[in-house]
């Protein structure tokens, strides 16, 4: 235990540090032209502690497939817990530098803090916005803060709509137009740039970092909506981590190099006086053998009570089959196939200011097929299909 609170300290000291040396570098790079500026600074921070446990112990329960290993049926901190700092520099009205760092459980069995974000952010007029840096990624709605558990309704972002989105930042730049309409107001952004991240595959990692990415949304607000269209994609820069693995021939049918893969999605929330709506839709084109076409998507609702707001929610993914040109190529390819419908129910206390504490169930039903959103494969086929997942957290922001 107290080993535990040793390392906790430690990477949350490396994680002020961090910070600390990424600000002292904007600072000297850009310090010339602040000389007849008004400057101010903020710093803000976010966390979460959670623990969570399965019914299962067949296959690991992970948060999404940027994680190595999971939970089963003992109570386990790994997947939910967080914490983040985000620092903003107000160069003048027009100009701001912004560092976001974090120290999660990684790809690489570790809790070492990283820069999540690092940009330069300007508005040359009210209505335009452009940023260059280390952004985070904007695949499907709310993508960019899903490690933000208090911005979140539930505990954790229902994954079978987010388990194919390992991706959380890019290194490039990003555009957004903001055109009023009346009491409307219409949005457009589109961004490109290079992955920057691996993403673990039983003992080994594949390699995404200088994948490139592009995408773009189209985004409207009305009274208490907010609805958004969204398409991006990313050209892997690497193959699977499967060579020695299957015959050159196999290798060859499922190469993942310079293969593009298209994602597609819809968001409608509303949220106005008790009630909170969310409705999510996406479809995830693979332009390779390995992986599997995929459509996945969920409704939440959530009413709220005072400071307390119980929801419910049902998520659900499937993939398309294909065969593979021979069992070698077939086997990979079945390790990427998802079957299988969650209901969720939970509720979230606002205990106190920017404080809030969460309980949640997640019901899995799904064919035994479904294995691709866990770790591990099932014990002689053991794999069900079924599973029941209890998480509890604390979020908070300050």
């Amino acid at each position: 235990m107290l080993l535990a609170k040793m390392l906790r300290l430690t990477n949350a000291v490396r994680l002020l540090r961090f910070l600390t040396v990424s600000f002292a570098f904007v600072q000297l790079t850009i310090m010339p032209v602040l000389a007849e500026s008004e400057q101010t600074f903020s710093l803000q921070g976010f966390g979460t502690l959670g623990v969570a446990r399965t019914t299962s112990s067949d296959l690991q329960f992970v948060r999404d497939l940027s994680q190595p290993s999971g939970i089963k049926k003992d109570w386990d901190g790994r997947i939910d817990s967080v914490l983040g700092l985000q620092g903003g520099w107000h160069i003048n009205p027009q100009v701001e530098a912004v560092v976001q760092a974090t120290t999660r459980y990684r790809y690489d069995r570790t809790y070492n803090p990283e820069i999540t974000w690092a940009f330069v952010k300007y508005d040359p007029t009210p209505s335009l916005t452009l940023r260059a840096g280390r952004l985070g990624t904007e695949f499907f709605m709310m993508a960019d803060s899903r490690w933000v558990g208090y911005s979140f309704l539930t505990v954790r972002p229902p994954g079978d709509y987010f388990w194919y989105l390992p991706f959380y930042s890019i290194h490039g730049v990003d555009a957004a137009y903001t055109i009023p309409m009346g009491e409307n107001l219409l949005r457009v952004k589109a961004f490109y740039g290079n992955s920057d991240g691996k993403i673990p595959l039983a003992d080994r990692q594949w390699e995404i970092k200088g994948s490139p990415m592009v995408g773009a949304f189209l985004e409207y607000q009305i009274s208490s909506w907010l609805i958004r269209a969204s398409y991006a994609n990313i050209t892997f820069k690497n193959d699977l981590p499967i060579a020695g693995l299957v015959p050159a021939s196999s290798a060859e049918y499922l190469t993942t190099k310079d293969r593009r893969t298209d994602y597609y999605s819809l968001g409608v929330v509303y949220d106005q006086g008790p009630w909170q709506v969310q409705l999510m839709l996406n479809h995830i084109e693979q332009g390779n053998n390995a992986l599997e076409d995929s459509n996945g998507g969920y409704l939440l609702a959530g009413y709220r009570i005072g400071e307390v707001t119980p929801y419910l929610g049902y998520s659900w993914v499937r993939s398309e089959r294909h065969a593979g040109s021979d069992p070698y190529a077939s086997r990979v390819i079945a390790d990427s196939h998802s079957d299988q419908k969650t209901s969720i129910v939970g509720m979230r206390w606002d205990a106190a200011r920017n404080i809030a504490l969460k309980a949640q169930w997640d019901g899995v039903h799904g064919d035994p097929t479904s294995i691709f959103p866990y770790r591990n494969d099932p014990v002689n086929g053991r794999w069900s299909g079924k599973m029941d997942i209890y998480s509890l957290t604390l979020d908070f922001i300050f």
